[in-house]
């Protein structure tokens, strides 16, 4: 009996050590009386990520400065590097192959609750779309955007919320990165304008 009690002991501590990742949602504090107001009545399912989507702290050992975004698009995941090896890990929609976004950026701009003006292209690509749609919960757009931008060039590509949660973990964007709401506000709180931005 005591062997197999040193034994499971020994085996919980030997998983704790390989347990890089520890579940930490969007903390409520970050929303603004606006943001509950729109999201208790967002027109979409309420659905939220769960397992590796969700939102984590994680081990990163990565040589980008705190403070940069870095986007891996193959795994689907944001981080947000941090000062203690650490970063704050997202689950993402990310662009489809042929439309994705790769390399550096900076945030050139940001914006709460934006509007959305489709592109000309977006407009070939999907029939039917207004040529406006302003801001709300029912607007792709989300919650927030961040403006990626490549010197004084805006690249058209976009870090935002969603209105299809349900749609984390996939590649359907037109090349945008999709947060759920609450965690784009999160990361929008945390990211200053000019902050880098990594895409790979």
């Amino acid at each position: 009996m005591r062997v197999r009690t040193v034994m499971a002991v020994l085996l919980g501590l030997a998983l704790a050590g390989c347990m890089t990742s520890t579940p930490q949602p969007a903390p409520e504090a970050a929303l603004k009386p606006r943001d509950k107001q729109l999201l208790a009545n967002a027109p979409y399912p309420k659905v939220r990520p769960d397992g590796e989507f969700a939102r984590h702290i994680v081990k990163y050992d990565g040589k980008e400065t705190p403070g940069t975004i870095v986007v891996d698009t193959d795994k689907r995941f944001l981080y947000l590097v941090q000062g203690d090896g650490t970063a704050i890990r997202y689950g993402v929609t990310v662009g489809e192959e042929s439309l994705a976004f790769r390399g550096s950026a900076k945030v050139g701009r940001k914006a709460e609750w934006p509007s959305w003006t489709p592109t000309p292209e977006i407009h070939q690509r999907i029939a039917g779309l207004p040529a406006y749609v302003g801001p709300g919960p029912h607007n792709p757009m989300g919650a927030r955007a961040l403006y990626l931008y490549q010197g004084n060039r805006d690249t058209l590509f976009r870090i935002h919320g969603t209105n299809q949660p349900e749609l984390l973990g996939q590649a359907i964007s037109s090349g945008c990165i999709r947060m759920l709401n609450e965690d784009v506000i999160d990361l929008y709180n945390r990211v200053p304008q000019g902050a880098s931005v990594v895409v790979l």
